[in-house]
């Protein structure tokens, strides 16, 4: 009976610090950066091509479009991603867009709120592509396992940008075809 009473407060005591943890970080930040050997607006081009997502999201199933214009401000869709054998449904809001430089948006799911902003910069024909997250749970028990899932989180989004970076590295669809005009007929005068 005495080890069960001791048994009972370690487990009372690691119980109330997984609950602290969650107070002292109810929201975590992280940020992820490739540098990619393309030019910015290819890799614009690639990271904003919905079909190309399953290339380099992990999980990424698909996203149903449910209000407003895709990838503008202000647009919604349900975002489908698998996880082992589940599937998760997270709202995509976008938040700020500008082609080129920066995609910002809001993702929202019963059990956390994620802000997420991508940002591409062109230096000698090389993009640099960062990322930033800020993940809220919803909840106490989800803030607290959130807190410590940091180092997960940021391991999925090296790896997903490591992924996004071999994807437009390897890229050879043409997204800037050149339109042919017809030759100019002389005539003379």
């Amino acid at each position: 009976m005495k080890y069960l009473k001791y048994l009972l407060g370690i487990i009372i005591v690691l119980f109330l610090l997984f609950i602290l943890k969650g107070i002292i970080t109810p929201s975590v930040h992280y940020e992820s950066e490739v540098v990619v050997n393309k030019p910015v607006g290819e890799a614009w081009a690639v990271l904003t091509d919905e079909t190309r997502l399953p290339e380099w999201i992990k999980g990424f199933k698909r996203t149903e479009l449910v209000s407003g214009t895709p990838n503008t401000i202000g647009a919604v869709a349900n975002v489908y991603v698998e996880d082992g054998d589940e599937e998760m449904i997270m709202e995509e809001t976008i938040t700020n867009i500008k082609p080129n430089e920066l995609i910002a948006m809001t993702f929202s799911m019963d059990f956390m709120n994620m802000e997420y902003e991508m940002l591409l910069k062109e230096n000698d024909g090389k993009t640099t592509i960062k990322s930033k997250s800020t993940t809220v749970g919803n909840g106490m028990f989800a803030k607290s396992i959130i807190s410590f899932m940091t180092g997960a989180m940021k391991a999925q989004e090296d790896e997903n940008l490591n992924s996004l970076k071999k994807v437009i590295e390897e890229n050879t669809k043409n997204y800037f075809p050149e339109t042919e005009t017809e030759p100019a007929i002389e005539t003379e005068e």
